[in-house]
């Protein structure tokens, strides 16, 4: 088996812990933003200390950065925030489940983006398995009860949100590759570490500003909450690691449709944690990501 499919499982299992835990975190009186920013105040300075003392015991050395590799990092940045924003105004939406539905298009994006940045496609079987793995994501992301036509819930301001961030998730996925890739040496893990590290720190800056001239406050609250938001940083730290290295050996189209499995993750845990039943269609949808997993994993 190839190293990229458990990194990226691992990440997909600490990225649904993280949700999880910043829902939680959300019910503390902090903002959807204030949540988002808890995940890089708590998780930056780790991921910082983390590559420089990697690649001093690896006897690496630290790589230097270039001017490719800046600009696909500022891009990926930039852009994995406005999907966030994106994200979170789905939720003020009467059709948001349809929405985050389509956010999963990201997948199959990721293999248009990736052909036009870096001139990467996907094999036959890659294809197959991305798109066997969406019909999965759509079963078990729209729910049973949702009303209206197809057409009514399709073409609605939710579902242009949701296109909308899984174009950009799609765009920050590949051009975190792009500068993962543009390190001119280092093994995947270093690699990973030190654009994480990079990518973090910027956004954490991003974010204290915007915090900082709309909602100071904001920032003490989550400084206050520090136990759970400690908890977040530290699945995000683990969570992105695994991405970012997975991003240094395969594609991120394939690495984004392995990734799904977080879906998995997250109605698994509440049908054994919180007793939550499994509908008829839940079921299939489990199923069929499933296999197809096998056909990605079998097929690369």
């Amino acid at each position: 088996m190839e190293w990229w499919i458990p990194i990226t499982i691992g990440a997909a299992l600490a990225q649904a812990i993280r949700f999880g835990l910043q829902k939680q975190l959300k019910a503390t009186r902090l903002t959807s933003v204030g949540a988002t920013f808890a995940r890089f105040l708590y998780s930056a300075p780790f991921v910082v200390i983390l590559a420089v003392m990697y690649a001093r015991i690896s006897g690496q050395g630290w790589p230097e950065t270039n001017p490719t590799f800046w600009a696909f990092l500022v891009a990926g940045s930039v852009a994995q925030i406005v999907a966030t924003v994106c994200l979170v105004s789905l939720f003020a939406q009467r059709n948001f489940a349809v929405g985050v539905a389509l956010i999963k298009t990201e997948v199959i994006l990721s293999v248009a983006v990736g052909l036009v940045l870096l001139g990467e496609g996907a094999s036959g079987w890659g294809l197959l398995a991305i798109l066997t793995g969406i019909v999965a994501v759509l079963l078990l992301s729209d729910p049973p009860q949702a009303e209206g036509r197809w057409y009514v819930r399709v073409l609605n301001r939710a579902a242009g949100l949701g296109l909308l961030a899984g174009l950009l998730f799609a765009v920050s996925a590949v051009t975190y590759r792009g500068a993962v890739l543009a390190l001119p040496f280092g093994d995947a893990l270093l690699r990973g570490a030190v654009t994480l590290g990079f990518a973090t720190s910027l956004q954490l800056i991003l974010m204290a500003l915007w915090l900082g001239v709309r909602d100071r406050g904001e920032i003490g609250r989550v400084l206050g909450a520090w136990r759970i938001a400690g908890l977040v940083g530290i699945m995000s730290l683990l969570g992105s690691l695994g991405w970012f290295t997975a991003f240094a050996l395969q594609t991120a189209a394939y690495v984004k449709a392995l990734g799904q499995v977080e879906l998995a993750f997250v109605v698994l845990g509440g049908w054994l944690f919180f007793g939550e039943r499994l509908s008829r269609r839940e079921g299939i949808g489990l199923v069929i990501l499933s296999v197809s997993v096998a056909v990605l994993v079998l097929g690369t």
